[in-house]
């Protein structure tokens, strides 16, 4: 294509883009960046592609995923790459971001959160019973530490020693059993009814072109949140998937037409 053409279509601009790119980086771009173009479709034109339009992209985009951010940025060298061929008078680009200040928040409160484990009814029970009995075993353990501290001679001390890595195997598996219950998620043995999709569920979608897995949980239009994958019921995927079952075919309306989705997972 020509690069000097002023109105080229999404699909001749990202082909452009990608030929620009070395040929490892290429490849590596041109699955978010096709996903970009796919979502308004090939033949639009890039100078009528908006601010607005792209503004609104990332809140469809799989953004539970680690490539959420990466995706966003080689979206965003795309666009900056439009600017400098002149198909656009703006800096789309500017207009393509994830909402800061949550991604940050949210990374810090995953990075200081305990790995969620799942206990039945009678494993929770059974490390809350444990948890017990250590803590009541503290005083002792605090006991023979002092009377082991009596003797001066630290040096040559074997039961102050033996006292103390008692004391810390204890404290540990306290801190270990606090942390596990504390994230824990009793399971719930009751036979499921078959699911359909409802407020507060979680999907995973997968493409029917491109078998792209993506995502998202359904919510009220207020706690929409791109950087958790949070979409509103009101969205046009909101509104496909609400009330289909695990394993439907499902067609979302977008920009570029019909794209066509496997309801492949429904978590509650």
């Amino acid at each position: 294509m020509n690069s000097s053409r002023q109105s080229p279509s999404l699909g001749e601009a990202a082909g452009s883009f990608l030929a620009s790119l070395p040929p490892k980086k290429g490849e590596t771009s041109q699955q978010a960046v096709y996903g970009f173009v796919r979502w308004y479709g090939w033949e639009h034109s890039f100078a009528g592609l908006t601010a607005h339009e792209v503004a609104n992209y990332a809140e469809q985009l799989s953004s539970s995923h680690t490539n959420y951010l990466n995706n966003l940025e080689l979206i965003r060298a795309f666009l900056v790459y439009a600017k400098k061929q002149g198909w656009s008078k703006t800096n789309l680009a500017a207009h393509l971001k994830p909402r800061k200040t949550k991604a940050r928040l949210t990374s810090l409160a995953r990075r200081n959160l305990p790995p969620a484990i799942s206990l039945t009814q009678q494993g929770h029970a059974e490390l809350k019973a444990e948890l017990a009995d250590l803590k009541s075993r503290r005083p002792q353990a605090i006991e023979e530490m002092r009377r082991a501290a009596v003797d001066k001679d630290f040096r040559e001390n074997a039961p102050l020693e033996a006292a103390r890595e008692e004391r810390g195997h204890l404290e540990g598996r306290i801190r270990e059993l606090e942390e596990a219950l504390k994230s824990a998620t009793i399971i719930d043995k009751t036979p499921k009814v078959t699911l359909k999709v409802s407020m507060g569920d979680s999907i995973v979608l997968r493409d029917q072109v491109s078998g792209e897995e993506l995502r998202y949980t359904i919510v009220n239009p207020r706690e929409v949140d791109p950087t958790k994958g949070k979409i509103s019921g009101n969205s046009p995927i909101g509104k496909a998937v609400t009330g289909r079952a695990q394993g439907e075919i499902v067609e979302i309306t977008a920009p570029a037409g019909k794209l066509r989705y496997q309801l492949v997972q429904i978590e509650r």
